[in-house]
């Protein structure tokens, strides 16, 4: 054992330190004087640059590891997140089949039962009625004749988020309602559709209408329970919601068009189904809706 080395000496951390520090100068001195003066010296820099190098390639290396890991993570867990979503569209989805079924009502008979509808032309006298009321409310509707159809803006017939019909659109429903109860509109179903953008569905909105395709649907039937209260015959009136899916326009990137927040109301004469007449011979409309204007409303930006 070295002269002056002793285990006492050893055993104390200092003096290990010290022991531990002169043998290494000692080594490399010893190197240094080996390998020849200042090329030696060249050679271990170059030797501590390439060791350098490649702790620094191993730390980026590991860094870049564990960014991969992180985002693995994030995209797991928005999979997690897309398939909850998905299942809550299929329960949705389920759940209104069995309200159907329960109602004695099946998709394929209703896809059936529309598709032999015949919507176009009206009688010429329920046509003027219809035209007369589009021009008493130009903000609120349009009237395509060759549809048979009405166009309801939802921005002045509801507000945002709402399914609950304006006090200021009602007088429109009311004199729709006295149009579809005469004698000449008596042979036609009404044919209720709801329309919305494509604007996400806000908290407070979800806890009543938990979609858009719920927010049309309730908006449809909320028309349809003002004509049954104002007379017309429940049993020819069918409500339904498409959604933010047939829009008018190209959604714009924020989902917020005007354009496709709307209820659209048919005309249609059934065909093969014998519990509904004919529409009978024009006759003379006495009740003329009242004229009047709907307020200016900017678009709601959110719903």
């Amino acid at each position: 054992m070295a002269a002056g080395f002793n285990i006492a000496s050893w055993n104390n951390p200092f003096r290990r330190i010290l022991i531990l520090s002169g043998a290494l100068v000692v080594a490399v001195s010893g190197l240094a004087g080996g390998l020849g003066g200042c090329a030696s010296i060249d050679e271990l820099d170059r030797s501590y640059d390439t060791a350098r190098g490649a702790l620094n390639a191993r730390l980026s290396a590991e860094k870049e590891r564990d960014e991969l890991r992180l985002a693995n993570e994030q995209l797991r867990g928005q999979l997690t997140r897309s398939e909850a979503g998905m299942s809550e569209l299929q329960s949705q989805n389920a759940a209104l089949r069995k309200s159907l079924a329960d109602a004695g009502i099946s998709l394929d008979d209703l896809n059936k039962r529309i598709a032999g509808l015949d919507f176009g032309p009206l009688d010429q006298q329920t046509d003027q009625a219809l035209q007369q009321l589009a021009a008493q409310y130009p903000d609120l509707i349009k009237y395509d004749p060759a549809r048979g159809m009405l166009r309801f803006a939802s921005d002045l017939t509801f507000d945002s988020g709402s399914a609950v019909v304006r006090d200021s659109a009602r007088s429109s429903i009311d004199a729709l309602a006295k149009i579809l109860n005469t004698t000449s509109a008596s042979g036609y179903e009404v044919h209720i559709a709801g329309h919305t953008d494509s604007q996400r569905i806000s908290g407070t909105t979800s806890k009543l209408h938990p979609t858009n395709v719920h927010l049309s649907c309730h908006r449809a039937i909320s028309v349809r329970d003002e004509l049954v209260k104002l007379g017309v015959t429940p049993g020819k009136i069918m409500a339904a919601g498409w959604g933010e899916f047939r829009p008018m326009v190209a959604n714009a990137p924020s989902g917020n068009t005007p354009q496709n927040r709307r209820v659209e109301i048919f005309l249609a004469r059934a065909t093969g189904d014998a519990s509904i007449p004919a529409p009978a011979e024009p006759t003379s409309i006495k009740s003329s809706p009242e004229r009047s204007t709907p307020p200016t409303r900017q678009p709601d930006i959110t719903k």
